[in-house]
C-alpha cells in the first residue's frame, strides 16, 4: 500500500467514525461535538490539497511506507 492510499483510508475512516459518534440518529451516538472532528478532518484534507502539508503523510514516509505502487506485483 502507498502513502496516498493509507492517508485516504484513514481520513475516510475518521470521517465515518466521527459521523457515527456525532449524529443523533446513529446507534453509536455519543455526543454531537464529534461533528467538530469531522470538520477538522475535512479542513485538513482541504488545506493539504493546496499546501501538500499532511502530518500523517510525513509520519508514514518516516516509517518507510512507499510513495509509489510497485509494478512487479504477482
Amino acid at each position: 500500500m502507498t502513502v496516498n492510499r493509507i492517508v485516504r483510508i484513514v481520513a475516510g475512516f475518521f470521517v465515518l467514525l466521527s459521523l457515527a459518534l456525532g449524529v443523533e440518529a446513529s446507534p453509536l451516538f455519543v455526543n454531537a461535538n464529534w461533528l467538530w472532528f469531522t470538520a477538522f478532518v475535512g479542513a485538513n484534507l482541504f488545506q493539504s490539497g493546496f499546501t501538500k502539508f499532511c502530518p500523517l503523510d510525513m509520519i508514514l514516509k518516516k516509517l518507510g511506507v512507499s510513495e509509489v505502487e510497485s509494478c512487479a506485483r504477482a
